[in-house]
């Protein structure tokens, strides 16, 4: 890729791209680019995506007795009401403009903490790298919760090795957000030193939130985000529905895929995606334990601290996709802080699960916004794409788990481990 892209751009343009203001550039370029797209639907007082959802809850409250059977908003842990709440506040007709330019604000401030200081140069490169993702990935992640933590995220691991405990909190104001940051939580408390005043930082965290919650008045819908998953069945774009996915296309045994409207997804059906969707929450589970042991014995073995997590991270945060019987196309965003931070620390040994997570993200595409409507009536292309999508996932998840196998193999040339870097 290197050869090709000198033969194809002037030295001038590569230097060009290789400064720190080119970053900002490209920024501005994508983030307009996503600001017009969203300006489409709100100059007529429209929203694209979920953000309809989020304005309806903005606007009509956040009690589940007062929608009527509607979608309630507790799908979400409580701290997602917040920046649902916000982008509400200059009314109803601009919802999406304020969800957009808050997701916007957001994305600078992580890009500014990835290319400030020291990362001023290493930054630039991965800096890119998210760009050309956002590309792909911005019609969901302007639209979707995961938007708002993607670069929380980001700076909590780019921040975890000299600042853990800081690390923890962010982690956990996140995991309050949206559940998948606790895939990157775990991995840096078993690395850390500091595991102990991490851990009581998260559970400080906690303790703020649950008492907040007291007090609004919403206590009793807490968990209700955790609930609410085991009334879940197999949704289509989750990878262990890819069978089923082929069985609607060739119609057998009368499989299909059919709208789950109280929870607005789309689902697989057919002969055992039952039992299926019932095993799946103890498989996440076993697959995350897993994944634990698999850092803890690295870590035993002298694997080197910082690069542990990462990879722990990636591997965790990869398994709760792959294992994960909702699925939705969204959940790819969670990967891209991890990778960012990876090729923040690593360029050479992140530069392959980068390029996979880069595949992934465009097979995303197509399936969504392009063509989703034909994969939901079981077009058996749409049907190939979503499954070299899981395909790579898969592969990707391989790629972090051996990776955390091979840290915990490392030892000097004199045959002594490797002693593992302070955090």
């Amino acid at each position: 890729m290197v050869r090709i892209r000198s033969r194809v751009l002037p030295p001038a343009v590569v230097a060009w791209f290789a400064r720190p203001s080119s970053v900002w550039w490209g920024f501005a370029v994508v983030h307009f680019y996503f600001l017009c797209w969203m300006a489409s639907f709100f100059l007529s007082g429209n929203t694209f995506s979920d953000t309809e959802q989020y304005r309806q809850w903005a606007m009509d409250g956040y009690n589940p007795e007062n929608l009527n059977g509607k979608i309630s908003p507790w799908v979400y842990p409580v701290l997602a009401q917040i920046p649902i709440f916000l982008a509400g506040i200059a009314g109803p007709d601009l919802y999406l403009l304020m969800w957009t330019l808050l997701i916007t604000v957001l994305n600078a401030l992580g890009l500014w903490y990835l290319t400030r200081g020291p990362r001023r140069v290493t930054g630039i490169a991965p800096a890119w790298w998210w760009l050309f993702f956002t590309m792909f990935m911005g019609y969901l992640s302007f639209a979707r919760v995961e938007g708002i933590t993607t670069s929380i995220v980001l700076i909590a691991l780019i921040c975890a090795a000299q600042r853990p405990v800081v690390a923890s909190v962010l982690l956990s104001i996140a995991t309050w957000i949206k559940v998948w940051p606790a895939a990157v939580l775990v991995p840096i408390i078993i690395a850390s030193r500091n595991r102990l005043q991490m851990i009581a930082a998260g559970v400080g965290v906690t303790a703020v939130v649950g008492l907040g919650t007291y007090l609004a008045g919403g206590f009793s819908h807490i968990l209700d985000f955790l609930i609410n998953q085991g009334e879940r069945g197999m949704q289509l774009e989750a990878t262990f529905s890819t069978p089923w996915v082929w069985l609607s296309v060739f119609n057998i045994a009368g499989s299909k895929m059919a709208d789950n409207t109280a929870i607005n997804s789309t689902e697989v059906y057919g002969p055992g995606a039952e039992v299926a969707a019932f095993l799946m929450q103890p498989l996440l589970i076993v697959a995350a334990i897993a994944a634990a042991i698999l850092l803890i014995r690295a870590l035993n073995r002298g694997a080197e601290r910082e690069e542990l997590f990462l990879e722990g991270a990636l591997m965790m945060t990869t398994a709760f996709i792959v294992f994960n019987k909702v699925g939705s196309p969204q959940f790819i965003i969670w990967l891209a802080p991890v990778i960012i931070a990876g090729l923040t620390h690593d360029w050479n040994r992140w530069k392959v699960p980068a390029a996979l997570l880069m595949g992934i993200a465009m097979t995303t595409f197509v399936i969504y916004p392009l063509f989703y409507t034909p994969l939901i009536h079981a077009h058996p292309i749409m049907a190939a794409v979503l499954t070299t999508r899981n395909v790579l996932l898969v592969v990707l998840l391989w790629w972090s788990v051996q990776r955390t196998i091979e840290l915990g193999r490392r030892v000097n040339r004199d045959g002594a481990p490797v002693v593992p870097k302070a955090l």
